[in-house]
């Protein structure tokens, strides 16, 4: 038996003005035109991620230099505990890998009279060390201003891995993470705060 108050779910919707029509198409419009004005936030392609990674990279590598230089002179001979790099060397690594990359993996050559294999045995001295740490950032930067999406796209290898460019460089943002959280941890061992958390 059917309920005579209640409304068929088969009743027709209502005809619309041809006012309301018109208000009905300007906002599926308006909705379809903010959708693809914001798809470029969200889906920007290989371009849009060499940006990305060149935002990233900046942020690490003025945490590390800020950190280097808020390190007292004396502390750079300083380590935890024997046989893991001192102050000096950690942040040598950093720069050690920030040439090695882009030369090994990359085609680019370090800058002449730059002997990257020896940094971590040869720089010892504050001075020396922050110096060479922001220059090899001013390297990478470069570097990934140089590169169109279509660079960052190429072919290369990577540990024995085919990979596209990009995977280099990313590869070269996570390893000055994972040292800059060491530079971090030895910084609050010698009573440092980070400078961008004071």
């Amino acid at each position: 038996m059917r309920c005579s108050n209640r409304a068929s779910v088969y009743a027709k919707a209502p005809v619309t003005s041809r006012r309301g029509r018109l208000l009905l198409v300007r906002g599926v419009l308006t909705l379809v035109a903010m959708a693809v004005l914001a798809m470029p936030a969200r889906a920007q392609g290989i371009s849009g991620f060499g940006g990305e990674l060149r935002g990233q990279f900046e942020a690490s590598a003025e945490k590390l230099v800020a950190l280097a230089e808020a390190m007292p002179a004396e502390s750079y001979s300083w380590q935890p505990m024997e046989g893991v790099y001192t102050v000096a060397a950690a942040y040598m690594h950093v720069a050690r890998y920030n040439y090695m990359y882009p030369d090994m993996y990359l085609g680019v050559d370090a800058p002449a009279g730059v002997d990257y294999a020896s940094l971590e045995e040869r720089v010892t001295t504050k001075g020396e060390a922050v110096r060479v740490l922001a220059s090899s950032m001013d390297h990478v930067r470069g570097i990934l201003d140089a590169m169109s999406g279509a660079d960052l796209a190429k072919p290369t290898e990577l540990y024995g891995r085919e990979v596209e460019n990009w995977a280099v460089l990313l590869q070269l943002l996570t390893h000055m993470n994972e040292h800059l959280g060491q530079a971090i941890a030895y910084a609050r061992m010698n009573q440092v705060v980070p400078p961008w958390s004071r």
